[in-house]
């Protein structure tokens, strides 16, 4: 599933394209909203929260999809040939110069804008919300702590806590903070947890790569995620890789033997 910063910069390329336009084509190619034209209404604007884009219109409406795991915004100039399949589009919008695309995206709802919190309201705070502050910090730590017997990889893939980490961020983050992410959460400071969060989502919410070591050469931008064949970034050993999570929401996880401590799945 695409991490927070993934989501973020789709929203900002999407506001960028379509934000002050009208919409001259609006439709959808899924069964509940196969009816519905947008077309004539104004685009407000586009907003993230968390992995949760909201496109707002005019007519206080608002345009909620999600990714998921396969999900994708695109946006061309109209004519242009898209890059994936016509029957991959389930939602075009359209403006005089540009059409943005949404391909095999989910959740997609049309709800009053004065709703959107039923959509969202149960998230915790957005690691990327620009209106940040130390109280949001202090909830999201909070509620982190709330639960000291969870596995620390567990917590922080859930948005109810802190908006935004994936699979990806929750691997790096356990390996930078030196602990296994099965390691309780009473075992790490929830303060310096949340600050780490905020800081790699920031530092790569603005380009379309990623990297929590500071090096964006390929097979140089993380210390463990995904590295099973080049061993640990730091100290080059082997890593070990265990599912992490029940059933469907099992997620694989990586992590150094040597370079973090705490508990691991056995083998």
């Amino acid at each position: 599933m695409p991490e927070g910063d993934t989501v973020f910069l789709a929203g900002k390329v999407l506001d960028k394209a379509l934000a002050g336009k009208t919409l001259l084509r609006g439709e959808f190619r899924v069964p509940q909203l196969a009816t519905t034209d947008l077309a004539g209404r104004d685009v407000l604007g586009v907003g993230t929260v968390g992995k949760h884009l909201l496109t707002r219109l005019s007519g206080d409406l608002t345009l909620h999809s999600h990714l998921r795991m396969d999900g994708k915004w695109d946006v061309y100039r109209v004519g242009a040939r898209w890059r994936h399949p016509a029957h991959q589009a389930r939602v075009i919008l359209a403006t005089e110069d540009l059409q943005a695309i949404g391909f095999r995206v989910h959740d997609l709802e049309l709800v009053p804008t004065a709703e959107e919190d039923r959509l969202v309201g149960h998230l915790g705070p957005d690691l990327l919300d620009p209106q940040w502050t130390d109280e949001l910090a202090e909830r999201a730590a909070a509620a982190l702590a709330a639960d000291p017997d969870r596995e620390l990889g567990d917590a922080l893939l859930d948005q109810r806590i802190m908006a935004g980490i994936g699979n990806m961020y929750k691997v790096e983050m356990c390996f930078l903070l030196g602990v296994t992410p099965w390691t309780p959460v009473s075992e790490v400071d929830p303060a310096k947890v949340v600050a780490l969060g905020r800081k790699l989502l920031k530092s790569n919410a603005w380009r379309t790569s990623q990297t929590t070591t500071g090096d964006l050469r390929r097979g140089r931008e993380h210390w463990v995620y995904e590295r099973t064949k080049q061993g640990c970034f730091r100290c080059g050993g082997r890593l070990r890789v265990a599912p992490q999570g029940a059933g469907h929401q099992a997620r694989p996880t990586w992590f150094c033997p040597k370079c973090q401590s705490g508990p691991a799945p056995s083998g």
